[in-house]
């Protein structure tokens, strides 16, 4: 038996549905559709707000929905994505069945905040910086088959600050933790809200191959930059950071990238990703979602 409604992955920032082929959720529709279910990935400004995010979400949404023949749909998001999830959540909640967060930036990234210090806001710097990303970006999104989104990376970072998500989650409070650390509702309005993430956790024997991951070094670096949870973080989102209605876990052995099981498929030894995806179908299927 599979799931009620169809899943739509959603991918985060600097993020993309696939390029020639190459996945951003690496094996997980995949694996997914292995167990029957309807999948769909969809594709997003790779650098832009929520508020632009989310209403593309939500025209890829109504596609689905038409598709498949159903008046809901089941939202996963990792990263930015989880914000998009929430926004279209909060404007057409009778579309949604639930919303999951994977690695989610619900509280704002330390690592956001540490790029927009440095790049004072209007100044040479930051234009020259958010003009190398969108031209990286517009590359992309060509190859991927999608050239007209449009791209702003200045609206995206400010998106990923805390002040950002503070401002956002003024407006989408929905399943957010009252107290930090803590979880949120698991239903609001019909919705059922669910979290996991991750934090890096040092050692050979727990990484294995994943020590050779370009990303993981890189995430690695950025995990320095973290203060108020410098021992708790996947690299761009802390941990208590992520939280957000039913907090299935929050320390799994992942970084920021190895919760899409990325790249390639190259992880840490002691947590096979894909399982935390296709595990949650079983408990979206007990709920009747």
């Amino acid at each position: 038996m599979c799931v009620k409604y169809p899943v739509v992955l959603v991918h985060g920032v600097l993020g993309f549905d696939d390029i020639l082929g190459y996945p951003y959720f690496f094996g997980v529709k995949e694996a997914m559709e292995c167990k029957g279910e309807d999948v769909f990935t969809v594709s997003l400004s790779a650098l832009n707000s929520d508020e632009v995010r989310g209403g593309q979400l939500w025209d890829f949404i109504k596609d689905v929905k038409r598709k498949t023949r159903k008046d809901k749909v089941n939202l996963i998001g990792h990263s930015q994505g989880a914000l998009d999830c929430r926004y279209v959540a909060a404007h057409y909640p009778e579309s949604i069945a639930s919303v999951t967060s994977v690695n989610g930036v619900n509280h704002g990234s330390e690592a956001a905040d540490a790029l927009r210090a440095a790049l004072e806001p209007g100044s040479c710097a930051e234009g020259a910086v958010a003009l190398a990303f969108e031209a990286f970006e517009k590359a992309v999104a060509f190859v991927s088959g999608h050239p007209f989104e449009p791209e702003d990376a200045v609206a995206a970072l400010d998106a990923l600050t805390t002040a950002g998500v503070e401002a956002f989650n003024a407006k989408y409070p929905q399943a957010l933790p009252e107290v930090w650390g803590g979880e949120g509702a698991e239903v609001v309005n019909g919705i059922y809200y669910y979290s996991w993430s991750g934090i890096i956790k040092d050692g050979l024997f727990e990484q294995g191959l994943n020590e050779l991951d370009p990303l993981h070094m890189f995430l690695k670096l950025s995990a320095k930059v973290f203060v108020k949870e410098a021992e708790e973080n996947d690299g761009l989102v802390g941990r208590y950071s992520s939280h957000l209605g039913k907090v299935i876990r929050s320390d799994y052995s992942v970084d920021h990238l190895d919760a899409i099981n990325q790249l390639a498929g190259i992880r840490t030894n002691t947590l096979n990703t894909v399982d935390l995806y296709t595990e949650h179908l079983e408990r979206l299927k007990d709920k009747g979602l």
